[in-house]
């Protein structure tokens, strides 16, 4: 059987306005667009190895990104107007280490951009 590598894409809806969705990936998240093509309408951005492609007719999706300082960003963030829909909690304690260290926490804050698409920033520290 084999093994499934990295992920490598996840697509996500633009909305009707992929020019104001993909502003808001780089104002808010500093990610600038890696590739686009019009026609058909369609982009990519590039993070951490991963592309995020950006089109329409796509259903509303949830891309979950890893972030240093989330209290920070967050208050950043808010302090320019980003629309947080869950404000920093901490959502898991892996005291097993399940999905990392053993005696961390998941600390996640949820927000949408201009699609409707979910982006969780998430945060492994101690519990």
């Amino acid at each position: 059987m084999r093994r499934v590598g990295a992920l490598r894409q996840v697509a996500l809806s633009a909305g009707r306005d992929i020019d104001a969705t993909l502003r808001f990936w780089l104002e808010v998240f500093g990610l600038p667009i890696h590739a686009r093509y019009d026609p058909p309408g369609i982009a990519f951005i590039i993070v951490g190895g991963t592309r995020l492609f950006f089109t329409g007719g796509v259903p509303q999706a949830t891309v979950y990104l890893d972030i240093e300082d989330l209290d920070t960003f967050h208050a950043t963030a808010s302090g320019r107007g980003v629309a947080f829909t869950t404000a920093p909690a901490l959502l898991h304690r892996d005291m097993e280490g399940v999905f990392g260290p053993a005696g961390e926490g998941e600390w996640m804050a949820f927000l949408k951009d201009p699609a409707g698409n979910t982006i969780g920033l998430v945060e492994r520290k101690p519990a």
